[in-house]
């Protein structure tokens, strides 16, 4: 149930963005709307553990994708809208992904899971359910810092729906090189001596705009071949 009831879910144009409370079984929860003027898809966007949708990526998506008919959902997850500083239980965020998802889904047109990190997990955990039309998993976690027999690859390759990856070459969490082949319409795209947020080190030659243009460009291309 939506919990802000003024006017349609997001405003006609992309540079408005518009946030929305929605209930879920886990408390409040907020859609911050980055709207496409002619919309032919929905991405929504979840976030990390360890940070909300202020992520750089994030933010680079929101601003990006409206201009090739992408309207981009920034979810924030119940437990961030109450300012709480530690995450919850994958099943809670399961729980409260699956509540918004009419809502993410209202306006006819295919939508797309995915998110960074903490929030790409619940994407691929809850996709083939959902009925979405592909998960985008940035900075997906494979494994705890070096903890690589501790995999979570099965969360990836058991999606059920074509995955694109956008992982840093230096994240800790799982380099390019450690993952598994990914099922038809996959993808992985590797950001040069990225970590896990995907900043640079100096010695990368590499901007913060020119990490930005990787991702956003990696995401748009898969979604245009959709």
């Amino acid at each position: 149930m939506t919990r802000n009831p003024s006017g349609p879910s997001g405003p006609p144009g992309p540079s408005v963005p518009q946030a929305r409370t929605v209930a879920t079984p886990a408390g409040d929860a907020r859609i911050t709307w980055h709207r496409a003027r002619r919309e032919r898809r929905v991405l929504a966007l979840g976030h990390g553990a360890g940070g909300g949708i202020e992520a750089r990526d994030l933010r680079a998506l929101a601003a990006a994708l409206p201009e090739h008919g992408v309207t981009v959902a920034l979810v924030e997850q119940p437990w961030r809208v109450a300012g709480k500083k530690v995450a919850p239980a994958p099943r809670t965020l399961d729980a409260a992904w699956r509540a918004l998802w009419p809502e993410l889904a209202a306006g006819g047109v295919p939508v797309l899971a995915g998110g960074r990190s903490a929030g790409a997990r619940v994407a691929c955990r809850t996709a083939a359910e959902l009925g979405a039309a592909g998960v985008v998993a940035l900075s997906f976690p494979l494994h705890p810092p070096g903890r690589p027999e501790r995999s979570r690859a099965a969360e990836l390759t058991e999606a059920g729906v074509p995955t694109l990856v956008v992982q840093g070459g230096a994240d800790p969490f799982g380099r390019p090189a450690e993952f598994p082949g990914l099922p038809a319409g996959g993808a992985l795209v590797e950001v040069p001596h990225a970590d896990h947020g995907f900043a640079v080190p100096r010695r990368a030659g590499l901007t913060e705009a020119d990490v930005a243009r990787l991702v956003t460009g990696a995401v748009s291309g898969w979604l245009d071949r959709e």
